[in-house]
Parts: structure tokens; sequence; C-alpha cells
């Protein structure tokens, strides 16, 4: 039995039936999956369970408590929360399922699936453009740790749906903010956000990391100018909510990956490397990239299916075919004790390798260090464990290139035989960063409940010495 992240209040469930391959969302949330689920939202006047003899258990702290329900309606108290628990032969309703409204479940049919998904992120102006309303991973955090002020110059490097830049925007209107970001669509919202703002307070920019001194340079901005970085590592939101991206193992759609969209035309898509690449290739991206345990297994697995029945052309094509190479089910529990679809390392490696991430975080955090000035603060919220080891080895001044896992007597067994003053004087005043915090930041649990995304969530901040 899972409760949700969302406290109802006073009001009324609705009862939801879920197949098995319909709950890839809810799994990707936390939802424990045994057999079929019976899924518990909240409704206005009153609650319809449409599953027979389903059974509740008293949970801590908390109001329910029932057993042997047939199509009655259920009232909450002030302190209930929703419930999703294991229910046998449950059926779905209709073809899908999908989390609007802070995490609230409902039916909808595949044709509604876009129609959902852009209102998710955007709303209707009066001059009918659609503006972003996106919640941002926290944002508390970063606005104590940046502390914006009136005329310091900001580079977000992932503006994405603009979440932190709006809520840097109200704590400081006038500082000057560019907003950068390598996926068109991203760009078409700092445009629009741009325009409802002063002139040259926001600067739309359309980059990798990589290529940001370009555009810097172009809008006057030299090296040590800079008073903060922010990065907001990963697919955002809406590139996982787009079927047409091909990111979700729960949207069917094309096998693409990019996040630069076609900006870059000739630059490999995830079904160029899937249907072109031998086992071996294969198996290693999927073991660096997705710290994948049967990597070579399901390389095999995929390269005896395209020779059997054509190249992958679809994300749900190359989901199938890496479940068939697992004997415990479509779910299978991650480090942070979450069930996760078995596929989504491999989707995960292939969508690095793509995009070239963990380089382009690597060149990222050494722009930023190039031109922010004195004290100047970066701060990355990171979302996996690849990317936080680059960040942190950057803030602690390791070399990138060091094995990570070394034990102390192979640190010992390649430094240096003798040592002196001067030496250690050198290599102090090499450092760049100076680390905010020892520890990573995690998000609280309060912003959990709101938002599911935050649960990965890492924060490290730094400043520039």
């Amino acid at each position: 039995m899972f409760v949700p992240n969302r406290c109802f209040g006073q009001g009324i469930l609705k009862f939801f039936q879920a197949k098995s391959p319909h709950v890839d969302i809810l799994s990707k949330k936390g939802h424990k999956r045994r057999g079929s689920l019976l899924c518990v939202v909240e409704y206005s006047h009153t609650a319809a369970v449409f599953q027979k003899d389903v059974k509740f258990s008293k949970l801590k702290n908390h109001c329910i408590s029932c057993t042997s329900y047939k199509s009655e309606t259920y009232k909450l108290s002030g302190k209930t929360r929703g419930l999703v628990t294991s229910v046998p032969d449950a059926e779905l309703e209709k073809d899908n399922l999908s989390f609007k409204d802070n995490h609230e479940l409902d039916t909808v049919s595949s044709s509604e699936e876009q129609e959902n998904v852009s209102s998710q992120y955007y709303e209707k102006s009066s001059c009918g453009k659609h503006k972003a309303k996106h919640v941002p991973v926290m944002v508390n955090e970063v606005l104590q740790i940046l502390q914006p002020k009136n005329g310091q110059i900001i580079v977000d490097m992932t503006f994405g749906a603009g979440g932190h830049a709006k809520e840097i925007l109200k704590a400081a209107p006038d500082v000057r903010y560019f907003a950068s970001d390598r996926d068109p669509l991203a760009n078409s919202i700092a445009i629009e956000l741009a325009s409802e703002h002063s002139q040259s307070q926001i600067t739309p920019i359309l980059s990798r990391f990589s290529e940001i001194p370009i555009h810097l340079h172009q809008h006057g901005i030299e090296p040590g100018s800079v008073d903060s970085f922010l990065f907001d590592l990963g697919a955002s939101s809406m590139q996982f909510d787009m079927s047409e991206r091909g990111f979700s193992l729960s949207r069917d759609g094309p096998l693409d990956m990019r996040m630069d969209g076609d900006r870059f035309p000739d630059s490999p898509t995830a079904a160029d490397i899937v249907n072109n690449l031998d086992p071996q290739d294969l198996a290693h991206i999927f073991k660096k990239y997705g710290e994948e345990r049967k990597s070579l297994q399901i390389a095999h697995a995929l390269v005896e299916a395209r020779y059997a029945f054509g190249n992958f052309t679809r994300t749900k094509q190359l989901a199938d075919v890496i479940l068939t190479t697992f004997n415990s089910g479509a779910f299978r529990q991650d480090k942070l004790s979450h069930h996760a679809h078995v596929a989504t390392k491999c989707f995960q490696a292939l969508r690095i390798f793509v995009n070239n991430e963990l380089n382009e975080i690597h060149n990222g955090l050494e722009i930023a260090r190039h031109y922010l000035k004195p004290q100047g603060c970066c701060v990355v919220i990171s979302f996996h464990s690849l990317e936080d080891r680059i960040v942190k080895r950057h803030f602690l001044d390791i070399d990138i290139d060091e094995t990570s896992n070394m034990s102390i007597h192979d640190h010992f067994r390649n430094a240096e035989v003798s040592f002196d003053v001067k030496t250690i004087q050198e290599e102090f005043m090499a450092k760049v960063w100076q680390p905010l915090s020892r520890k990573v930041m995690e998000s609280s649990e309060e912003e959990c409940y709101k938002n599911p995304r935050a649960r990965s969530a890492k924060l490290r901040a730094a400043l520039k010495l």
C-alpha cells in the first residue's frame, strides 16, 4: 500500500483501475506494483468504488479504516490522503493514465494526450499565447543561496519552462538574466517571457553548454563578470511528457531523444544508435551511462531483435525487447527504493549518449568558473549519480580522470614520494571552488509531497575563489 504525495483534506475519492502495462507513470512516482493496481484520487462530492471486495488497512496518522466496499461512496475527514493499493484482476477503464493538477490521477484517451501535456505546462494568456506554469525543483534553496540583487548578471544554463527564472525575477526584478537552453521549445518560452519584461533584461539564448561563450561574447559579457550561474541538469518534464520527443517509457513515440530537436539534423537519434552499433558498443553505453548490470544481455537481445524484426523506430518497441531479458517483471527498485521500469536505465544511457550530456556538464562547469567573478556563485541541481559525481569532483577540485573507487593504499601509492612547503602552497592556491556545503542538499519532505520529481534532486553550490 502506498500513500501518494498529496494530502487531500476534506473531500471525496474516486477509484480507478489500471492494467499493469499502463502503470509506468505510477511506478515512476514510487507506487508499489504487485499485480494490478487500484488508484484512488480526490473528487468533489462522492466517491465510487468500481472494484468489489477492496480492502484497506488502517494507516498510521490517517483516517481510513474499512474493508469489503462494494460500489459504495466514502467521505474523507480532514487529514486523509488518497491511496494506491494492489487489487487482483483490475481492468483499465480507458486507454491511459496520467498525472495532472499536482499529481492527481485521471483517465484520458490517447487522442487527448498531447492536449493534457500542453495544459500541464502552459496556460493561455489574454493575447492567446501560452505561458509556462512549470513547478521548479528546490526553488527556495536556490533563492537562499543565490540571493539575487538588482543589477547582477545571472546566467541560467537550463532555462526549461522558466520556473527558477520567474522566482529569481520576482526577488530581483532588475537583474540582467540570460535564459539559455538547448531545447528550441524552452527557447520559445524564454522569448515569450522576455517579451513581458523591459528590453535587455532577459536575453533568450538557444545554446548547448559548450556553445555559451560565443553567445555571452556577442552580448558583451566578459570573463570574470558574471555574478551567478544556475544549472538544472537532466531532461525536463516537458521533454518526458511529450511523446514525439521519444524520451518517455510511459508514452509511445519515435525513438529520438535529442534535446536539440531538429536543430542539428545530422546528429544521431537513439534509433540510430540502437540500430547500428554492435552488441559490445551497446553494452558499453548501457553499462557506462545507465549503470545497467545486464548490459551485455540486453545488447544481444536488441541486436537479435533488429535482425529478426527490423530496425527499432518506437520507444515501446525498445522497452518491450528490453523487458524480455528480465524474469522479475516490468518493474524493479532503484537506488532510492522507487519502483522503476526495467528499461529505465537503458533509456537514460541512450539519452545521455545521444546528447553528450556528461561532457556538456563538464564543459559547462569549466565555462562557469571562467566567467564568474571572484566570490561568484554556481548552483547545480542534478538527478542521478553520474551527474552529481561530475559536479562533486569539480567543486572539490578532484581530478576528473581519477578513479573514484580507489582505496587509501592506491591513493598513497600514486602520491608523490616527497613534497615541500612550496608544493603544498601551490596546490592550495590552485583550488578554484569553495563549496558552500560539504554535504549535498536534498529536497524537503514537504516539497517531495507536492512535486515527486524533487525526490531524486541533489543540489550543490560553490563560490569561485
